[in-house]
Order: structure tokens, then C-alpha cells, then sequence
């Protein structure tokens, strides 16, 4: 007999199912609450609400446990490439080398954009912020493929839809940045891998040959492969609530990266970056600031460390930590940026303070600083967790679609003026 919770309400007792996920988590589906009561929750943020039943991605904050699919992330980023684990997250199953092949052959057919798109990027002011362009381009994207548009797709058509999307964002990610520097944008070559070419499309010239760097393609396989999902946060459900009223995808996913850019969510690396900036302007004393983050009268927080869900080391920061140590050893880059970054990890290792209050550095606070030391400005880092994050966007608004999910219509407390009688304009003061 399956386990049942009771609520009472008037006098009374109404039963609720409690269900449990494969990974033994419980939930009291209350589903029917309304109907059977007339009442409904109050849980502001979701912290407490479980809007989907999912196969995608297990997390568990207190264990500080991640797996995709069932795979824990820390096999995933040691031993696979970033493709590969967007197969597993779209499609459920690890790839043969066949379907591997495959499926890099599909995208590399569609790694071109359509050419009228680089007419957007005249159109931008000089400054604009490189998420506003990539929203707006993404967004673009079903104007450029409206068979996306078609009701009731067939699997195969709505399959050609994501290997589009997968194929196109490195190419325009790669554009937004080129044009950032107002430097002559790089196209893609189909011989690379999917990573590789995102690095040739970005650091490039025309005027002389580049060779990508092997360290950095491993240290950016494994920051795409950490970002390519995790769970139901802000941008993923935006995804899934938007895709519910039966959006392209296209939109959808544009629909999350205008969530992912709040500093809250994905903007946390260039904080990360920012909070550098601050502390080496104004001396580069650490101990300085870490004594400010440590009184509670302060209001400067320390950006990078701790994590909403993870109540242990988040295991992303365990794997990318020695990612980002072959990146600064390899690339012997001296910037004083970097040297205030390690003195900040070593104290939040070591001071009680934080380790008592489980605030360690978490990935926000790596990869800002494996970006910065590739290159990238901070305005470019949101861009590059969207690029990472992509899969799982995918995964999500195609799960949410195969499960046939309602509308997504969450409920209110009215806490509004009740009955007000309307005034003219004349007699109001």
C-alpha cells in the first residue's frame, strides 16, 4: 500500500497520495487538492512545489550529487566530450560511435546561419549587451525556419529543429563576440569537432592560422558538459512554462536565456569577475574583504561561493577546480585578477567561517575565471553557460511536449482592494 498523507481542513480529513522518484525522493502529490478542498499552496519561489515528473537530471543538495540520466556528472566529465552528453541528455541514452558520428554529421550540415541574420548585428547599438543579442537572435531564428511553426510535428521534424538549434548557437555565439571586437566573423569548419570549431569560430584570424589549443578544449568540454543541465532551476522551467502553451522551440529557448541573464542565475560568473575587479581597485587587500563578508552588518557578499540548492561542495567546483589550475599552469597568464581569486579560494577553503557555513567556491567562481583567463570579456560569460546549458533547454521542453503537459497555470492569494465603487475623473482627488 502505497504511503498517504492527511491534511485537515473544516473538519475534514482529505488523503493525499505521497510518491516516490527512482532515486527513493518523496512528494505529496496534491494535484487534486483543489478540487477536493477548494484551497491551494502558497510557496513562493518553488522552493517546496515539484512542477514535473522528469528523467532528465538527478540533483541532491545535501550530498552534493548530480547525475544526468543516471550518470554521475564526475563520469561524464572526465571521460566524455560535450556532444556526447548532449546526445545523452536530448535523446536518454549514451551514443554508440555510430550514432555519435551521426548526429555530428547532422549538425555540422546546419553550422551556418542564414546570411540575412548578420544584418542584425548592424542594427545593435555599439555597447549592447551580448545576452540581449543572443536572445533576440535565437528568437529570430523561427522567422528564418517557420516549418517550426507547424502544429503537431512529427518526431523527425521536430528532431531537424534541434539539430538546428544545436548547430547554429556556436556559430552565433562565436558572431556576437567577433562583432564585439569589430573583428571579420570566422565560419565554421565541418571537419572540427563541436567544441573545436566553437574555438576556431571564436579566437580565429583570417590573416594568420590558429591552432586550438588542446588544454583549453578539454577545459571547455567540461564547462559545457557541467552547465548542460540541473534540474528544474529558473531557466528550465521557463522553458518548460513557455514551451507548454506549445511555442517553437526556438522561442522557448529564447525564452531562457532572458532568464539565465538575471545576475541570480546565470550572470553569477560575471559577478564573480566583477567582485575581482572591485576588491584589485581598491588595493587588492583580501583580507580586507573577506572581513567585510564575514560582518553581518556589511552588505557585501562574496560572489562565487555557496550555493542555493548544494548544502556540501557543489561537485561541479570539485571537477572544474583542476580544469581551471591546467588552464592558468598551461597558459602561465599573469593577471593580478587571478591572484586575488586564489587567495579568496584559499581562505574559503580554510577559514572556519566559511567552512562552518558550507560556503565554498562553487562553478560560477571557476569557470569566470578559466573565461577570463581564455579570454573572454565578462559580458560573455552568461553566453557561454547558454551555450552549455543548451542541451538541457532542449531535453526539458522536449520531455515536457512528450509527456503532453498542460498549460503551465500556477494559482494566487489575492491580497488586492476587494469591492470598490468607480469614481468619475471629475470628482477624484
Amino acid at each position: 500500500m502505497s504511503d498517504i498523507a492527511e491534511i485537515k481542513v473544516d473538519g475534514k480529513t482529505i488523503e493525499l497520495p505521497v510518491i516516490t522518484g527512482t532515486e527513493d525522493e518523496k512528494a505529496i502529490d496534491i494535484s487534486k487538492l483543489r478540487d477536493l478542498t477548494g484551497l491551494v499552496t502558497l510557496d513562493t519561489g518553488f522552493k517546496n512545489t515539484g512542477s514535473t515528473k522528469s528523467k532528465i537530471t538527478f540533483l541532491d543538495g545535501e550530498k552534493g550529487i548530480l547525475k544526468y540520466r543516471g550518470y554521475g556528472i564526475e563520469q561524464l566529465a572526465e571521460k566524455s566530450s560535450f556532444l556526447e552528453v548532449a546526445y545523452l541528455v536530448i535523446y536518454g541514452d549514451l551514443p554508440t560511435q555510430t550514432q555519435l558520428d551521426d548526429f555530428q554529421k547532422e549538425i555540422s550540415k546546419h553550422t551556418l546561419i542564414h546570411e540575412d541574420m548578420k544584418k542584425f548585428f548592424d542594427g545593435y547599438p555599439s555597447r549592447s549587451h551580448p545576452m540581449g543579442q543572443l536572445g533576440s537572435l535565437i528568437f529570430s531564428l523561427s522567422t528564418f525556419y517557420p516549418e517550426c511553426l507547424k502544429p503537431n510535428q512529427t518526431a523527425e521534424e521536430q528532431n531537424l529543429t534541434i539539430i538546428k538549434l544545436l548547430a547554429k548557437l556556436p556559430t552565433i555565439v562565436s558572431f556576437i563576440y567577433k562583432k564585439s571586437l569589430g573583428h571579420p566573423l570566422i565560419y565554421p569548419k565541418n571537419k572540427y569537432d563541436y567544441v573545436t570549431n566553437f574555438l576556431w569560430m571564436t579566437f580565429g584570424q583570417r590573416t594568420e592560422d590558429y591552432e586550438v589549443n588542446p588544454i583549453v578544449v578539454n577545459a571547455m568540454n567540461k564547462l559545457l558538459i557541467l552547465h548542460a543541465d540541473h534540474e528544474q532551476n529558473c531557466s528550465a522551467s521557463t522553458v518548460r512554462i513557455v514551451g507548454s502553451s506549445d511555442c517553437n522551440l526556438y522561442a522557448s529557448v529564447s525564452a531562457g536565456i532572458a532568464a539565465l541573464w538575471g545576475p541570480l542565475h546565470g550572470g553569477a560568473n560575471q559577478a564573480v569577475i566583477d567582485m575581482l575587479e572591485l576588491i584589485k581597485a581598491d588595493g587588492g587587500d583580501t583580507e580586507k574583504w573577506i572581513a567585510k563578508a564575514k560582518d553581518k552588518n556589511d552588505p557585501f557578499r562574496m560572489m562565487g561561493f555557496g550555493h542555493r540548492v548544494y548544502k556540501n561542495f557543489d561537485p561541479r567546483a570539485k571537477i572544474i577546480k583542476k580544469a581551471c589550475d591546467d588552464i592558468l599552469e598551461n597558459l602561465g597568464i599573469d593577471d593580478p585578477i587571478l591572484e586575488i581569486a586564489k587567495k579568496l579560494e584559499e581562505a574559503a577553503l580554510t577559514d572556519q567561517y566559511f567552512i562552518d557555513r558550507k560556503l565554498y567556491p562553487n562553478v560560477d567562481f571557476y569557470s569566470g575565471i578559466i573565461y577570463r583567463a581564455l579570454g573572454f570579456p565578462s559580458e560573455m560569460f552568461t553566453v557561454l553557460f547558454a551555450l552549455g546549458r543548451l542541451p538541457g533547454w532542449i531535453a526539458q521542453w522536449k520531455e515536457m511536449h512528450e509527456n503532453k503537459e498542460p498549460i503551465g497555470r500556477p494559482r494566487q492569494i489575492y491580497v488586492g482592494e476587494t469591492d470598490r465603487e468607480f469614481v468619475e475623473i471629475k470628482d477624484r482627488k
